[in-house]
């Protein structure tokens, strides 16, 4: 199976409020950076869609190597919580329904086609790619921002 590194990081302008995930897909030292754009959303939802989106890109099953910020996404994968939560019907363990539960469920989804690998990365940090990537989230941000804007404003 073909190797493939995926950073990630996903920003909020509020929480909630505008949004922006970004990855960075590396193979064979080739590169593609993809970003995107949330009107309302959270900061966690950002963190979430930045891995699903990348994952969405790959054509063939991979081993894949995934880099985040993101605790909580971390977590949820290397301590198990996302097994809990299912065990207990999508529910916490203080009986809370989960938070986001049909972006977990895509990336549940992803993870049965490719065979993936979560690391924890210190953010807003020395990791290049992830500060790449906290850009590219927050130009998505920018980018979005600017075309909710009425005709004539600049």
């Amino acid at each position: 199976m073909k190797e493939v590194d995926i950073y990630t990081d996903g920003a909020c302008s509020g929480n909630p409020g505008p949004g922006g995930w970004a990855a960075i897909l590396s193979y064979k030292g080739i590169e593609k950076e993809i970003y995107g754009y949330e009107e309302l959303t959270t900061n966690n939802r950002m963190e979430l869609m930045a891995p699903i989106k990348a994952l969405e890109m790959l054509k063939e099953p991979c081993n894949v190597n995934i880099y985040t910020d993101s605790t909580y996404l971390f977590n949820a994968f290397e301590k198990d919580w996302i097994s809990n939560w299912q065990k207990r019907k999508w529910k916490t363990a203080d009986k809370k329904p989960v938070a986001n539960q049909d972006l977990w469920q895509r990336l549940i989804d992803l993870s049965s086609i490719h065979k993936i690998k979560w690391f924890k990365v210190k953010g807003h940090s020395d990791n290049e790619k992830n500060n790449r990537c906290d850009k590219l989230a927050r130009q998505a941000i920018k980018e979005g921002n600017k075309q909710q804007k009425p005709k004539g404003e600049s």
